[in-house]
């Protein structure tokens, strides 16, 4: 057989054929039956023969597309255990009262989404009642991400429950008043309710991945048995878009998470219009997650189609709902019957008979209405087969109609996303359509009243009766405290000793404090080091062989380094998260880690190290969805600073990241100088975050990779550590001290640029006779959130003075602010300090070049502060101007 005109070479011609004539003989009856049937009867007995391949577990690459059908026929979904009957009544009222809280706020202008959970309710109500696992079983329950614009109806649910009170729905979007609610899950703000925030789109599926990750972590290293914990992760198939939704989609096949589901809700509708409408955003989906290594559940069609799947005996259906793209259909979904049958079936002769046989209601009921997503019975299918699935996550896409039920004027229509209210005739046809017992008398003066059945009704009762089978309320949020001991003295007493005369840099004493307090007997085991594959940049390479990096497979290789002493160690128990070159998927790992106190009961101490360059720059939306939950731990922005990390350049040279940390509330940020500055640091955030009286905060600390010799502490200075400021050193401590009538000047330095405010302080005497105090600035940012409450307070008529002016009371020379950030950074506090201010930064663009150029291209070195305070000092008339001229000449400034 020859081979066909311009046949591309492929990797089977790698391979020998052992009987080529058999081959032959199978591409020949290929040929034939193309011949005699046509090509498509051969397409579709190759997709049959691959399907049985796949599940005969032949090694075949895999089909990326199955037909536009649901993947669980109708003859093949299980008995539905429920009353439905039931159920739909629940569901009825949920819709009613989700699209009423959404209305009736809107006379206040606070807007809301009635569309989304219209089109979503069952495909939450039947995990609700027979899949989702709450909190007061045995274990952690199940974590449910929940879609962000969908949130009406988890309150509407909660409302039915008894969780929720009307003035609570009333005051939905309104929280000021102490009795709202917020507009979209939100720990912080409905801590009770809520476990995850989920409406930065995008983020949602991806904390999904890693948490179900991370719940094996947790499993595998005899933590918490998180056997029966299930992540469910909702979202919009526009949501999709986001490359965070689909960033960690391999790490989830590759760790066999079966602990996973996604549900997808397709209503092909994204904030704008239709979100593939010129393709099939389904079929796209399928491809990318089975490419991925998912399972993938499609449940597209209600039981109206049925009927007509039947009838399609040539399969021609099946091709065309294959070849419509989503714009069209959404058209076919508002349009009238006459439409549909030119338009859709009008495409080929076999189509046209088909719909010869099938009447005007049934072809409105298919396009109009019939999805899978709308029905209990397809969705209880598709969440059955997903949990019963092992060895994968499972993807269920399911397909609804956007505004479903919501009326005509709703449903499937491009606006409907951002239409916030339906009229009082819109509700009563949808009080008609759901067949719900509200009286035109209930809505007085044009309002729409919500509807309640009643505490003890038979609807009420039967949804506490499911939820009490599996586990109580959800969603919830239970935090059981554990207060954690606090480590040992002897972890920290090597920083607080000093380094003596060797040089070590404050990224290697960051990580030596942690190695210690990973062997406390305590606490030891919940530390979480997570790095993004830069282990060895930070000196990490040492825990390697002692703690393990995890993953689930252990150690299915000879590492290359297995005779070297820090050889590349990985464990099925091993305590390491090191996730490849992921800041997105690193941060993702340490959210888990950081509300596992909440989440299972276990309180874990995770620290992420990264180049501080890449985390609140390229992650700063992780950040806030940490504060939003309510996290805890260590967030270690190393090689910090614009001018350290040599050589490298702009690109990795972070001079404003602590401007960004420093929006968060949540976030405490310090930029320590000194290797005993991080022990005291550190030592006081494991109290605060998991002591007695644990607080909803995280640590941004910033640490350097420039060895320098670290200094014993000096004695009472821990106030100052950790409120941000104290006088590290006086000038007349020094061997050749200025005199006693000296011009003075305050240097005030944070981090690194420490060293360069102490080699001034000596220039300054030396060769000036001036005296400089050099004080230790460990927090820009906790000065200025001190100070701020001092401003608050005054509005509430109490006086208090901030920490940072009180520091500086009696001094009366000037102060200069330096540090290895744009000047922004130390000018936060300038507004508090009484005294004359200046300062110096690393405002511009980085910059690549030895530490010493990069400084004295940024004019923070320390002859630059000498000439900085110079000018300072001469404005004042304590020294000639002429001594700035001759500095700068002196110093080649």
């Amino acid at each position: 057989m020859s081979d066909p005109v311009g046949k591309l070479p492929s990797e089977l011609d790698q391979l020998p054929d052992r009987d080529t004539e058999e081959t032959a003989e199978w591409a020949a009856s290929l040929d034939a039956v193309a011949k005699a049937a046509g090509t498509r009867r051969a397409e579709y007995l190759l997709r049959r023969t691959l399907q049985h391949a796949e599940a005969a577990g032949l090694a075949l690459p895999k089909l990326l597309e199955t037909d536009y059908v649901n993947t669980i026929p109708t003859s093949a979904e299980p008995e539905f255990p429920g009353d439905m009957e039931m159920e739909a009544k629940i569901t009825a009222w949920n819709r009613w009262n989700a699209a009423a809280m959404v209305t009736r706020g809107s006379k206040y202008g606070v807007g809301g989404h009635i569309a989304t959970f219209a089109s979503a309710a069952w495909l939450y109500e039947t995990g609700f009642q027979h899949f989702f696992r709450g909190k007061e079983a045995d274990g952690s329950g199940d974590q449910l991400y929940i879609q962000g614009h969908a949130s009406p109806g988890i309150y509407a649910r909660a409302f039915l429950d008894g969780r929720v009170s009307e003035q609570q729905l009333d005051n939905f979007r309104q929280e000021s008043g102490g009795n709202g609610l917020p507009s979209y899950p939100h720990p912080r703000r409905l801590p009770w309710l809520w476990e995850f925030p989920t409406v930065s789109m995008g983020l949602g599926p991806l904390s999904a991945i890693y948490q179900a990750r991370f719940n094996r972590y947790l499993q595998n290293r005899n933590i918490k048995d998180t056997a029966n914990s299930h992540v469910w992760a909702f979202l919009g198939d526009g949501e999709m878009d986001e490359p965070e939704s689909t960033a960690a989609l391999a790490l989830a096949s590759r760790e066999q998470l079966d602990n996973l589901t996604f549900v997808i809700n397709c209503n092909l509708q994204r904030l704008d219009g239709p979100v593939r409408a010129n393709f099939r955003v389904v079929q796209e989906l399928e491809a990318q997650f089975r490419g991925a290594g998912w399972n993938v559940i499609k449940s597209l069609w209600g039981s109206a189609w049925d009927e007509l799947f039947q009838l399609d005996t040539t399969g021609a259906l099946v091709r065309r709902l294959r070849e419509v793209p989503d714009a069209q259909f959404q058209t076919y979904a508002t349009r009238d019957v006459a439409y549909i049958r030119q338009h859709f079936f009008g495409a080929n002769a076999e189509l046209v008979q088909l719909a010869g046989v099938l009447s005007d209601a049934k072809i409105a009921e298919c396009f109009h209405s019939s999805r899978g997503g709308h029905e209990p019975r397809k969705v209880y299918a598709a969440y059955k087969a997903a949990l019963e699935h092992k060895g994968a996550p499972t993807v269920i896409l399911a397909q609804t109609v956007k505004g479903y039920t919501l009326g005509a004027g709703f449903e499937s229509k491009n606006a409907n996303h951002q239409m916030k209210k339906l009229t009082i005739d819109e509700f009563k046809d949808m009080r008609d359509l759901l067949g719900l017992p509200i009286p035109d008398s209930a809505f007085a003066d044009g309002v729409v009243p919500y509807g309640h059945p009643g505490a003890n009704s038979p609807e009420v009762r039967y949804l506490n009766e499911r939820r009490a089978a599996l586990g109580g309320p959800a969603p919830a949020r239970k935090v059981k405290h554990v207060a954690l001991p606090a480590p040992a003295d002897r972890s920290f007493a090597p920083l607080i000793k000093g380094s003596g005369k060797q040089e070590m840099a404050t990224t290697m004493a960051f990580v030596r404090l942690v190695k210690d307090l990973m062997r406390d007997k305590e606490t030891g085991k919940r530390w979480v080091p997570i790095v993004p594959d830069e282990a060895r940049t930070f000196g990490m390479e040492s825990l390697f062989p002692s703690a393990g990096i995890y993953s689930p497979l252990g150690q299915t290789y000879e590492p290359v380094d297995r005779d070297q002493l820090m050889y590349y160690k990985e464990a099925k128990d091993g305590q390491i998260l090191n996730e490849g070159i992921t800041e997105a998927g690193a941060m993702a790992d340490f959210i888990a880690a950081c509300t596992s106190y909440a989440t299972h009961g276990e309180p874990m101490i995770p620290f992420y190290i990264f180049y501080s360059m890449f985390g609140w720059q390229r992650t700063a939306d992780q950040m806030w969805q940490l504060a939003d939950q309510l996290g805890k731990g260590f967030i270690v922005g190393a090689t910090a600073g614009r001018t350290t990390l040599t050589g490298e350049g702009l690109q990795h040279a972070d001079g404003h990241s602590h401007l960004i940390a420093s929006t968060n509330p949540a976030s405490l940020n310090y930029d320590p100088a000194f290797a005993y500055e991080i022990a005291v640091i550190v030592k006081d955030g494991l109290r605060r975050m998991y002591g007695e009286k644990p607080e909803d905060v995280f640590y941004y600390l910033t640490v350097y990779n420039e060895p320098k010799v670290q200094p014993a502490m000096p004695e009472g200075v821990e106030e100052g550590i950790l409120k941000g400021l104290y006088r590290f050193n006086e000038a007349s401590s020094l061997e050749s001290a200025p005199a006693a009538d000296a011009p003075k000047i305050q240097l005030m330095a944070s981090g690194t640029a420490i060293h360069w405010a102490l080699e001034a302080q000596q220039l300054l005497a030396a060769d000036w006779n001036v005296a400089a105090d050099v004080w230790s600035a460990t927090s820009w940012g906790e000065l200025r959130r001190e100070a701020l409450e001092c401003d608050e307070a005054l509005l509430r008529g109490e006086v208090r003075t901030p920490y940072v002016t009180r520091a500086l009371e009696g001094v009366t020379s000037p102060v200069l602010a330096v540090s290895d950030w744009m000047r922004q950074v130390p000018d936060q506090i300038s507004q508090w300090v009484e005294q004359d201010w200046t300062s110096l930064g690393t405002d511009g663009f980085g910059l690549s070049d030895t530490r010493e150029g990069a400084r004295r291209h940024f004019g923070v070195d320390a002859q630059s502060i000498v000439v900085a305070a110079l000018a300072q000092l001469a404005r004042r008339g304590e020294v000639p101007a002429s001594a700035i001229k001759e500095a700068r000449e002196r110093y080649g400034l």
